[in-house]
């Protein structure tokens, strides 16, 4: 028996939140392993290249703007994302994916990003 388009959108979504859990699990234990290597080896922020101006000082240095530094404006947030990775911010004009979707039959809330 052929399988209709709701089953399959189903068994999408179930095969989803199972990566989705399967991904956190995964990440969960690489944080794990990572935080004992910083206890391990007494590691600090700066040491990893995370602490605060150090991208800066080692741009200056290199006589260049640090990466990330060369626009005044700040990047934009994303609110909505569906299963394929695009985004909207939520300001100006929905993209057409978005208002494909929605008039598909989807609901604006289904692409809510968690904050």
């Amino acid at each position: 028996m052929a399988k209709t388009y709701e089953q399959l959108q189903r068994q999408i979504e179930r095969l989803q939140a199972e990566a989705d859990k399967l991904r956190r699990k995964e990440a969960a234990e690489v944080i794990e392993r990572i935080r004992q290597a910083i206890d391990h080896y007494g590691l600090t922020a700066a040491d990893l290249g995370l602490g605060p101006g150090r991208a800066r000082a080692a741009a200056k240095k290199r006589g260049r703007p640090a990466a990330g530094k060369a626009r005044g404006k700040p990047a934009r947030v994303v609110r909505f994302r569906n299963e394929a990775g695009q985004t909207w911010g939520g300001i100006g004009k929905r993209p057409q994916w978005l208002r494909d979707a929605i008039a598909a039959g989807r609901k604006l809330e289904d692409f809510k990003v968690a904050p």
